[in-house]
């Protein structure tokens, strides 16, 4: 009797796949980490700019 246990899953690709979502999740929180950091320099940079334009 042949065996009854039929590989429905790849093991390798799986764990390739979720290594490759955890890595996107990665860069895309580091993105927008970075870019809320960078929008509050300008902004302050933009409003003390502002504020010495109006001293003026």
């Amino acid at each position: 009797m042949k065996s009854l246990m039929l590989p429905l899953v790849n093991w390798g690709m799986g764990a390739a796949i979720i290594g490759v979502f955890a890595l996107v999740c990665v860069v895309l929180a580091a993105v927008v980490i970075n870019m809320v950091k960078s929008d509050k320099k300008a902004n302050t940079e933009a409003s003390e700019m502002d504020k010495e334009d109006q001293t003026l």
